[in-house]
């Protein structure tokens, strides 16, 4: 049974402000969340819409977790309300019919493979000369797009594909400005969703280690379902790469009245 969990982070706490920078140290709080080593995708997102109260995110496929601990080590373990809650995520994914439309978030690390970045980073430059040392054939890098442009095309690209379950409906221009303003007006429609947030992460998984870097594009919009299994597998395996580091969960919610009249 599926499972989607919400814990309530508080950041003036240490011990989530050791998390909060470091999404390997996140991955290692979201995996103590469990027993037992789980065999299953475990897929997680920070929302901070309210830096003074963000929330985690967790979609498990098969287990239910315990967050407890984070409560304790990174939330309000004595104060009034519900400090976490772990929810049955079957209904929603029974609930997927093709031609519905939903309000979604997704938070994704867009990337590409080339053979010839513009830059390597340290790790990069090594693999390179380990390759040329061996005579071996180099393969391409995964490289983080860099534009706000680049990031929206990656993901307008991925909808593409009939796999992932689902398509972005484009919504009429706005209004065009009043007479005698002499602005520019594009009339053609556009994509249903927005790049939100764009930052860059710089952390270490040991204290004295290589320092890497993740590259994250937040897309809020509209999705319209085209194949209800098909999008039931992304909601449960992740969208993109670098999962275990924040990466890739996409979630849904019911459309506001303005964006189901989009």
């Amino acid at each position: 049974m599926p499972y989607l969990s919400k814990i309530r982070i508080n950041p003036c706490r240490p011990g989530a402000l050791r998390l909060l920078g470091n999404p390997y140290k996140m991955h290692g709080a979201v995996q103590a969340g469990f027993p037992d080593t789980v065999d299953e995708r475990v897929l997680w997102r920070l929302d901070a819409d309210d830096p003074h109260r963000p929330h985690l995110l967790v979609l498990t496929e098969r287990s239910r977790p315990d967050w407890s601990h984070l409560a304790e080590q990174a939330g309000w373990p004595t104060a009034d309300g519900e400090h976490f809650h772990v929810r049955d995520y079957t209904p929603l994914l029974q609930r997927l019919a093709a031609g519905q439309e939903y309000a979604f978030r997704l938070k994704a690390n867009p990337v590409q493979n080339t053979k010839h970045p513009d830059k390597l980073t340290s790790v990069q430059e090594a693999r390179a000369k380990a390759a040329e040392q061996s005579g071996s054939r180099i393969r391409g890098f995964r490289i983080g797009h860099r534009t706000a442009k680049a990031q929206l095309g990656w993901l307008l690209k991925r909808c593409q594909n009939p796999a992932i379950g689902f398509d972005i409906p484009t919504v009429a221009p706005e209004p065009a400005p009043a007479p005698g303003l002499d602005l520019p007006h594009d009339t053609s429609p556009a994509p249903a969703v927005a790049l939100t947030e764009r930052d860059t992460v710089r952390y270490r998984k040991k204290n004295n280690g290589t320092q890497l870097t993740l590259s994250t594009a937040t897309f809020e919009g509209r999705l319209r379902v085209t194949d209800p299994e098909a999008l039931r597998r992304t909601l449960l395996g992740g969208l993109g790469p670098s999962k275990a580091y924040g990466c890739g969960l996409l979630t849904l919610a019911p459309l506001d009245p303005e964006q189901a009249h989009g």
